[in-house]
Order: structure tokens, then C-alpha cells, then sequence
């Protein structure tokens, strides 16, 4: 009995000194001070960026523009070299982003009407274009607020109706500040027309204050408010959207500083280095907070630059394109204690790969969408092989070419078009006249060859790819011709 009871003795110190063990693993010190916190899931936030072009970092080779923060970030992290937005503007690439569906799911496909430009211009008319994100599709904030997140948007919404305000709420975010598709101007209070300010929760400020600013004082607040229990962040930063406007002490930097042929403009680097600032005060504040260790931390863009203020070169085409500049832009992932400090992974993702990884890592085994178009990104978060796949775009649609951009002679940025990356290839089909474009991206970066001819069964197997993509996602394709269409015009 003497015997028994010693191993019963034994066994509860056993338990004792493990339960004591794991206990403290949850002890966090703050500024001297012990508290007593429950082991959280990660904190996610998700920092998107609108219109920042895949070279306008200078960790990315801009001489010009200046982002030590963001620079700083991919230094602790991981960095995509072969990232894309899944629209080339940003309605579309947002609903997708929300979603985890490709555009043909959701019918989002570009800003506003379809029928772009001059009318006389389009051979074709464009398919009908929706401008709200159906309420039947459940966002990625409303994954993460059923499993206990609290949800936050600051900054720029652009998929909802007339009340923008109340379609952020009801698509799963608890705190809305801003809640807009965009800004008229970046000073307070945000209106050309000297109104109140557009945005919710933002209904006082300092003349001079400016959006970026404010925005991220906002997402501060919203840190410190939420520290408690696990957050979805999305600061969707206006930045660098037009108008293109910044505080005159930064611009006045830029004025003295040489620039090269793709980047040199003293407004726009301003805009860059504020909102590069501003990002470097919310990481600050996770460190503060001692968030950060348990915080997946991802700087995207939802488009490529605009051609009239940036270049992306070696890429072709910007913002409005399916081609490079207007699709690849720059991914920068932080895990803590996941992801290898300053690696940097050349495989190909997608927007549409955020919706999965966030579940995943969040531990959603039962979401409440189980079908999205997206592979998680988890594998390649963690140095682990992933599974080879062709990506899509599909731009049923006319854009109307920048005014300014001296680099594209057509009257568009875009028509209608839809692209497949396949392994190193990627083929465009245009509609209006049923021709295709190849070209081999790993060898030519700035689609300047195209192999279509030259490779007449690689171009046939991606063309094939594409159809089977289409049919599968009944993605539609304009036919019908533009009565008003003048072929002397349309040249």
C-alpha cells in the first residue's frame, strides 16, 4: 500500500510541476508587472496599400521612393517576388481578396460601369459590371469574427451600395473608421467641396491633418482597444491613390533628390514615405503592446502603380493591365517564429490565397465558406513544398487609357481579356479580335516577346487551360458587337 501511495505522490507532483509549467508559459511581463493571459490565436493584420506599384519600395531597388519601415519588415520576414492582385484596379481585386473567389464568382470586375472611354472606341460591348459585394458571400472577417475575432477595417472599403458604412458592418467588421471607396483629398476634413468629413468615425481633426496620418492613429487606437483577445486588422490604407497629395515638408525633400526615368515624382515619393511612416508606428505599437510575437503581419497592394506618377520596369504596363505592371505587386509576410527572416519566395501567388491562409492559421477547421478559389499559403509560409497551380484573370471589361501615361499609345489600359499564368507562361486572350499573346515570364519579365507563334503547342495547351478555367467558373465572354463602334476611331 506504502508503495502505491508513493506513486500516487509522485504522479501528482508530476501533474503539479507540468500544470505549473504550462501555466507559466502564459505569464507575460508588461513594464515590470506580471499578468495572468490564456495562450491567444494569432493576431492577423493585414496591411493593403492602394496602387503601390511592385518596384516602388526600396528594398524592392527604388533609389527614390524611401520605405525603411516596410524595408525593415521584410528584413524580419518573408518577401513574394511573384505576388498578384487578382484585378488590375481595385474593386476587383478587393472582392476577391474578401471572398477567396476569382472575379466570374462574384462579378466584380472593375470600378464603376464597364463601358469605359469613348464608345465609338469599343468593338465590342463589355459585359454588365457589378459594383456591391452580394451580401450572400461571407468574407473573410466574417470567418474570423464567428471564430472570436474582433474585426476592424480603417481605411478604404469599395464594395458596397449607397451606404458604403453599413455594407463594411454587415460583412462582418465590428469597428468601421472610414468605411469609403476613396478620399477627394488628403487634408482634413477629406472633401474638396469644404464638407464634413466622408468618412465614419472620423467627424472632427486639426487643419492640416492628414489622412494618412489619421488613419493610422486610428489603427493605434484600435490595437490598444483590442489587445485582449485575438484581431483581424484591416487597415486599407487610401495611400497611394489619387489625388496624389502630400504634407509640403516631405515633398519639399523629394524636390532636392534625383529621380530616374521611372521614378521622380517628388509628390508621390512624399505620399510613399508617410504612409511607410505610418506603418512603421503600427508595427511599433504591436511591439509595445507585446503583440508581436503573436502577430501575422501582411503588407500587399491591391494593384499595380499608376502609369501617369510611377513605372515598374522591367515590367510592362501599370495599373489597369493584365500585363506585369499592373498585376504583380509586392507581398511581404511576417509570422513570428514561422516564417525565415528575410527569405524571399519566387513562387507564384494570388490574392485569392489570403481567404485559406487566414482560416488555416486562425485554426478554422469549419468555416463557414468551405469553397474558395485560393491555396493557402501556409506551406510556403513555413519553408514546406506547395502545390504547383495556373492562376487566372478575367477582365470582361474596357479601361480607358491615363491621361499622362506617355508609355501606352492605345485608347485603353485595358480590353476585354483574360490571362493565364502557367508555370513560366503567360498567354492573354483579347476579344476583340480573338488573337492571343505568350510570353516565357521567367526569361522575359517584361513580356516583350511574344512566343505564341514560335510555340504554337505551348500557346494551344494554356489556351485550352483557360477555356476549361472559364466554363468551370462560367466566366462571360462579350460577343456581341458595338453598333457605335467606328473602326477608324477604334485604331
Amino acid at each position: 500500500m506504502r508503495k502505491y501511495v508513493s506513486i500516487l505522490i509522485l504522479l501528482a507532483g508530476l501533474f503539479h510541476e507540468s500544470y505549473a509549467q504550462g501555466a507559466g508559459e502564459s505569464i507575460v511581463k508588461n513594464a515590470g508587472k506580471e499578468t495572468q493571459t490564456t495562450q491567444q490565436k494569432p493576431n492577423i493584420l493585414f496591411i493593403l496599400v492602394d496602387d503601390w506599384g511592385w518596384t516602388d519600395l526600396s528594398s524592392a531597388g527604388s533609389k527614390y521612393y524611401e520605405t525603411p519601415n516596410i524595408d525593415r519588415l521584410a528584413g524580419q520576414g518573408m518577401r513574394f517576388s511573384q505576388a498578384y492582385s487578382v484585378g488590375p484596379n481595385c474593386a476587383p481585386s478587393r472582392a476577391s481578396l474578401m471572398t477567396g473567389k476569382y472575379t466570374p464568382r462574384h462579378g466584380i470586375y472593375t470600378v464603376g460601369t464597364s463601358e469605359r472611354g469613348e464608345t465609338t472606341d469599343r468593338k465590342l460591348i463589355p459585359v454588365e459590371n457589378k459594383t456591391v459585394l452580394a451580401s450572400s458571400f461571407v468574407t473573410i472577417a466574417e470567418e474570423l469574427k464567428n471564430a472570436g475575432y474582433s474585426t476592424g477595417l480603417i481605411g478604404k472599403w469599395q464594395l458596397g451600395g449607397k451606404n458604403q458604412k453599413a455594407d463594411a458592418h454587415s460583412q462582418g467588421f465590428d469597428h468601421v473608421t472610414g468605411g469609403t471607396p476613396g478620399t477627394s483629398s488628403y487634408f482634413y476634413p477629406y472633401n474638396k467641396q469644404g464638407k464634413e468629413s466622408p468618412h465614419e468615425g472620423i467627424t472632427s481633426g486639426n487643419e492640416g491633418e492628414y489622412l494618412t496620418d489619421r488613419l493610422t492613429d486610428e489603427a493605434v487606437k484600435f490595437l490598444d482597444s483590442n489587445k485582449e483577445k485575438p484581431f483581424f486588422l484591416y487597415l486599407s490604407y487610401f495611400a497611394v491613390h489619387t489625388p496624389i497629395e502630400a504634407k509640403a515638408d516631405i515633398i519639399s525633400k523629394y524636390k532636392t533628390k534625383k529621380g530616374d526615368a521611372s521614378h521622380n515624382n517628388p509628390t508621390y515619393a512624399a505620399m510613399i514615405q508617410s504612409a511607410d511612416e505610418g506603418i512603421g508606428r503600427v508595427l511599433k505599437q504591436l511591439e509595445t503592446l507585446n503583440l508581436d510575437k503573436n502577430t501575422l503581419v501582411v503588407f500587399f497592394s491591391d494593384n499595380g502603380g499608376m502609369g501617369a506618377v510611377t513605372k515598374q520596369y522591367p515590367l510592362r504596363g501599370s495599373k489597369g493591365m493584365l500585363y506585369e505592371g499592373g498585376v504583380r505587386v509586392p507581398l511581404i509576410v511576417k509570422w513570428p517564429g514561422k516564417t525565415k527572416p528575410g527569405s524571399v519566395i519566387d513562387t507564384p501567388v494570388i490574392g485569392i490565397d489570403f481567404y485559406p491562409t487566414f482560416l488555416e492559421i486562425a485554426g478554422i477547421e469549419k468555416p463557414l465558406n468551405e469553397k474558395v478559389d485560393g491555396q493557402s499559403l501556409v506551406p510556403l509560409l513555413i519553408q514546406k513544398h506547395a502545390k504547383q497551380r495556373d492562376i487566372f484573370w478575367h477582365f470582361p471589361a474596357y479601361l480607358e487609357a491615363y491621361k499622362g501615361d506617355k508609355t501606352n499609345k492605345d485608347a485603353f489600359r485595358t480590353r476585354p481579356t483574360s490571362t493565364i499564368r502557367s508555370g513560366d507562361f503567360k498567354l492573354h486572350e483579347f476579344y476583340e479580335d480573338g488573337r492571343v499573346e505568350m510570353y516565357n515570364i521567367r526569361e522575359d519579365i517584361g513580356e516583350t516577346k511574344d512566343i505564341s507563334k514560335s510555340n504554337p503547342a505551348k500557346a494551344k495547351e494554356l489556351k485550352d487551360k483557360l477555356d476549361a478555367w472559364k466554363t468551370e467558373t462560367n466566366a462571360p465572354v462579350p460577343s456581341k458587337l458595338n453598333p457605335e463602334f467606328s473602326a477608324a476611331a477604334g485604331k
